[in-house]
């Protein structure tokens, strides 16, 4: 029996933005260990590639995953009522205020479907997370990449860019940002939001916010309505693989979100961990201390190695690869640690084909990692 096999081309009639589709690349996450082990045989990896933390999460989230075992047959609370409870006293707004994703992606997601259409402009600097873009194309709206400042946001530009765009309905602002590292400061932020129209939303993504506190930007939510704060457990509370985020925004776009996203987004087991992690804040505080006291004795390998890099306030490190021998460059070097089992990212995607950003890790791995690179740079 012989059968038709479709192409591309012939889902087009089906698809409202299928040339904005088209024209996204599929996203580049972190080589997996796994799929290292496959290619190259090695058991001993290092991975310092998706900025997750090397130290795990902490030993209540064991504890609170082992206790949901036993109700995997069971949905969740699709309200997420006790994590929002748990949310709002750490937060200090009220549990109508947050929503709950599946990782921060998915409300940055859910932002995008709710607010932009075809006719519409989002904004997001140069050198910001990938995924920005990709959500305009996604929208079919028009993308307005504003040239970054020193590797991070130029918020005056990015205000000017608003204002000769009047479809912008979406500004996207990552801090600390993502892949730079770099910071601004509230006063700098605050002057930007009131400088925008009401009407347009000002998505701060504060990923990172655990390893820089003074990036917190929790009040602008009490002084204007078009601010949102997007936040993941991801990172510093070490759930990566468990994808929980929520959004700290007015109760009138708050309640928008909550009948745009899927009804058990986030599922029964990262319901708790979420709430037992956030409840372990001393274990946050060990996390910020180990990353701070590693970044710093990495920038000192760096400079010994003859390396930039941008300072960062998260915990990752943007590394410029520039060496004399034109075999050497930021590619060949993420090729070889590779081949040694060390993972770092490489950000052609971010047109920085020049620089590696490197997860800050424990002691042993950077260790490993600067051990590796020195071998590398230095053989014949």
């Amino acid at each position: 029996m012989q059968t038709t096999q479709l192409t591309a081309s012939d889902l087009s009639p089906l698809t409202p933005a299928y040339d904005s589709i088209l024209a996204l690349a599929p996203y580049q996450t972190g080589k997996p260990i796994e799929e290292l082990t496959r290619e190259y045989g090695i058991s001993d990896v290092v991975k310092l590639a998706s900025n997750e933390n090397p130290m795990g999460c902490s030993p209540r989230v064991t504890l609170a995953v082992t206790e949901q075992l036993g109700q995997l047959s069971r949905y969740p609370d699709g309200n997420g009522y006790y994590l929002k409870q748990a949310l709002a006293d750490f937060n200090d707004v009220n549990a109508n205020q947050i929503t709950l994703g599946n990782g921060s992606d998915d409300l940055l997601d859910i932002l995008a479907r709710s607010f932009v259409g075809a006719d519409d402009a989002i904004v997001y600097s140069q050198y910001a997370f990938v995924v920005y873009p990709m959500l305009a194309k996604m929208q079919g709206a028009t993308g307005i990449e504003v040239p970054a400042q020193r590797f991070g946001h130029n918020l005056k530009a990015m205000s000017q860019a608003v204002q000769d765009n009047p479809n912008t309905k979406i500004v996207f602002i990552a801090n600390p940002n993502n892949p730079t590292g770099t910071q601004l400061e509230q006063k700098e932020l605050r002057q930007f939001v009131a400088s925008v129209p009401s009407s347009v939303l000002v998505v701060l993504d504060e990923a990172y916010i655990e390893y820089s506190p003074e990036s917190n930007n929790r009040a602008l939510l009490d002084e204007f309505d078009n601010v949102i704060i997007v936040r993941t457990f991801s990172k510093a509370y070490g759930l990566a693989g468990l994808r929980v985020g929520y959004a700290l925004s007015s109760v009138a776009v708050a309640d928008l979100l909550n009948r745009i996203r899927q009804p058990f987004n986030v599922s029964r087991v990262s319901l708790a961990a979420a709430a037992a992690a956030l409840a372990d804040q001393d274990f946050i505080e060990k996390t910020r201390l180990i990353n701070d006291e590693q970044m710093r004795w990495l920038e000192k390998q760096f400079d010994a190695l003859g390396l930039g890099f941008v300072k960062s306030h998260a915990n990752f490190i943007m590394v410029e690869v520039q060496v004399e021998m034109e075999d050497i460059t930021a590619a060949s070097i993420h090729q070889a640690l590779l081949e040694q089992g060390v993972i770092v990212r490489p950000l052609d995607a971010y047109g920085l084909p020049n620089w590696l950003r490197i997860t800050v890790g424990v002691a042993e791995d950077n260790l490993r990692l600067i051990d590796t690179l020195r071998s590398i740079l230095t053989e014949d």
